[in-house]
């Protein structure tokens, strides 16, 4: 059997594979040969990055968090990721289901239980094992897995999808910074940032898979006693689900991911209604809403409370680590969601992003964690605090044994556990092959294998190192760099937003319409109104009267020396004039031939089709941002020549009225103001 060569095919961009690759073999080949020494530097480096630059890190996230929601609220929020006419490709539940999986499903079922119970014992201010102890500790849980959170994913994903969807660059992180500099971003400085973006993803997934696989292996112990807690067992888990998750990655986004992604939203629903149901139910929705409340209250102060008056280690280790590991993951989890949210405004997408599954975030906190606090503070279950010191992961497991099915529902989590894990691999080897693919999304089999399957040798290496220690260690560090490029990212937006907020000023300056601009009397503009023309009269207008049309008008721009081209697709029915500046914007005027179902008030003196299918078809217009949403069709070759130089006009007014703000040269404002005038005489009327 031969083999398909298009399996072997490559799109890696070498300058960006080699480098993440090589640092990413040099860190686990040094971590197994000397697992002690490499234990050490961990250590060390941890504790630097938290006393000097702790600072940095709480400033940006709450910048972060800010940042979207202002751009959110402001008029830019109806902009859609994408053209005018996009559509979101999926609905709202799969669109939730797969951002929640990927985001930090592992990381509820790991903390939900522990962290409460953890800051009871232990607050990082006041006496321990109170109740001001159980309000602050689902305070800080609140305030550790809320929207700063979702704010770091979500300026991520805004960036991506804004840059990728409205603008046709890269899915790639390097495109956040074209408005900043420009063409570089294929050069050195993008497949630098690339790397870092690379390497961040990778190191936040390996901690991940860390977590998950200490719970699955405290599961599976509980479950099944000659199991040993281990980490010899940890790695071995780690290579077979990995297994799985190469299975799951090959067979792409929709097939396996978005697959898996329902299955997990389904069993944790089911786990969060069997523990509402079985616990406290009245005192966990009574908390729900305190410890909301309270959260709101005080996010302004957590926000910036650094410890600086009562240093610890608690800083570090919790909130800083969190925060770090949520930024090393923001390259995956942001691209990630961009990929699967093109069609949405930036206002839907950052309210569903930052709300839905923060709201839901409280909801599984009130639930585990007060359930245990209830139990700790009411039912005297208070062996569960020395049980969670001494192994984090075994929390949710001690928590079932208070509760009925407790072998089932234990099984039950295991298995969620596992599915969280192989779709965050999957979803992160998808990604990650993009980034080192220049932002291509059609990518061969083989290198989503290939990631995957580095994934899980990281995860197994820092394991060996040093457990969670050296996993805490490795997303912190990869999230500083990180951190400095996502706030350079959000400057680039913001650059690029005024931008758009001049041409909608251009457009406004030009509100005259082409049917207003037309000399076509009454009777042909009412004709047109209620006329329903076939597939075959819409295509033989593009071909007989747009494409001439088009063709006189390119033939006067290149006798003025422009740069245009108009091209026809033929299959299509598609005819486009384009004129392309080195490092501007292009100019494209579109005329594409859609297909309509007839609407139930057209010729009511005609029978409907027994199928219902009747269609009828319009010749739109569609601009580089997406479709204008109006007909041409029955247009004259003098209309149809108008509307393009009404659009060119406007174009060109929004080039003028740019300059000082876009990263791409200006320097032929004046020839083609002087020319534009020149174009309009050469098409009036005889």
């Amino acid at each position: 059997m031969q083999a398909n060569p298009r399996f072997w095919r490559s799109t890696l961009l070498l300058p960006v594979f080699l480098p993440a690759v090589i640092v990413t073999l040099l860190l686990v080949v040094g971590t197994i040969s000397n697992p002690t020494l490499a234990g050490e530097a961990f250590a060390s480096t941890l504790s630097f990055l938290t006393t000097n630059f702790g600072w940095f890190y709480m400033l940006a996230v709450a910048f972060f968090l800010v940042f979207i929601v202002v751009v959110a609220i402001s008029p830019w929020g109806k902009i859609k990721l994408g053209p005018d006419h996009a559509e979101p490709q999926y609905s709202f539940p799969a669109w939730f289901a797969m951002l929640f999986s990927a985001g930090y499903g592992i990381a509820l079922l790991f903390f939900g239980v522990a962290e409460p119970v953890l800051h009871y014992a232990a607050p990082p201010q006041g006496t321990a094992e109170t109740v001001d102890a159980a309000k602050q500790a689902m305070q800080i849980a609140f305030f550790h897995w809320g929207f700063h959170i979702w704010g770091i994913y979500g300026l991520t994903g805004l960036v991506l999808g804004y840059f990728a969807f409205r603008h046709g660059l890269p899915l790639s992180m390097r495109s956040a910074l074209y408005p900043i500099i420009g063409e570089r971003i294929y050069g050195p400085i993008g497949h630098t940032v690339d790397v870092i973006a690379i390497l961040g993803t990778l190191f936040g997934i390996a901690t991940t898979l860390g977590l998950s696989v200490a719970q699955i292996n405290a599961g599976m112990n509980y479950l099944w006693a000659d199991i040993p807690v281990s980490t010899a067992v940890q790695v071995i888990t780690i290579a077979v689900i990995t297994g799985l998750a190469i299975i799951s990655v090959a067979a792409g986004l929709d097939k396996g991911v978005k697959r898996l992604s329902i299955v997990n939203m389904v069993l944790a629903i089911f786990l969060m209604l069997f523990v509402f149901s079985f616990g406290p139910s009245i005192n966990i929705l009574e908390a729900f809403l305190q410890n909301t409340g309270s959260y709101l209250n005080n996010i302004v102060e957590r926000t910036f409370n650094l410890q600086a008056y009562t240093r610890s280690d608690w800083i570090g280790n919790w909130t800083l680590f969190i925060f770090g590991w949520t930024i090393a993951w923001a390259p995956f989890v942001g691209l990630f969601i961009a990929k699967i949210s093109r069609g949405r405004t930036i206002r839907q997408f950052v309210f569903g992003v930052l709300f839905v599954p923060t709201i839901f975030t409280f909801m599984w906190f009130s639930i585990f964690g007060d359930t245990a606090l209830y139990m700790i503070m009411h039912q005297g279950y208070t062996s569960l605090i020395t049980e969670v010191q001494a192994d984090t992961a075994i929390a949710l497991f001690k928590l079932y044994e208070q509760l009925p099915l407790t072998a089932i529902m234990s099984f039950i989590t295991v298995v969620l556990i596992m599915t969280f894990f192989v779709t965050s691999s999957d979803s992160g080897s998808l990604v990650i092959d993009s980034l080192a693919s220049g932002g291509s999304s059609d990518t061969p089999v083989w290198q989503r294998v290939f990631w995957a399957t580095l994934e899980g040798l990281l995860a197994s290496a820092l394991l060996i190192a040093g457990g969670l220690s050296a996993l805490q260690t490795m997303s912190i560090t990869s999230a500083l760099p990180f951190a400095i490029i996502m706030v350079l990212s959000a400057i680039g937006m913001w650059r690029a937003l005024v931008i758009e907020g001049h041409r909608d000023v251009s457009l406004q300056a030009h509100m005259q319409t082409s049917q207003q601009q037309s000399k076509r009397s009454w009777k042909q503009r009412l004709s047109s109104m209620i006329d329903y023309p076939s597939y075959q009269e819409v295509s033989a207008f593009i071909e007989q009267s747009v494409l001439p049309a088009m063709k006189q008008v390119e033939q006067v721009l290149q006798s003025k020396g422009w740069p245009v081209q108009v091209s026809y697709d033929k299959t299509h029915h598609r005819a486009y004039i384009e004129v392309v500046l080195e490092q501007e914007l292009d100019f494209i005027y579109d005329i594409r031939m859609r297909g309509y179902s007839m609407p139930t008030f057209a010729y009511p003196q005609r029978p409907a089709d027994p199928d219902g299918d009747k269609r009828y078809y319009r010749a739109e217009v569609f601009l580089r941002r997406g479709g204008q949403l109006y007909d041409i069709y029955g247009f004259s070759e003098q209309d149809i020549i108008d509307d393009i130089i009404h659009q060119f006009e406007k174009y060109l007014h929004f080039l003028h009225i740019s300059p000082g703000i876009l990263p791409w040269k200006m320097q032929e404002h004046d020839e083609m103001l002087n020319g534009e005038q020149d174009l309009k005489s050469k098409f009036k009327p005889d």
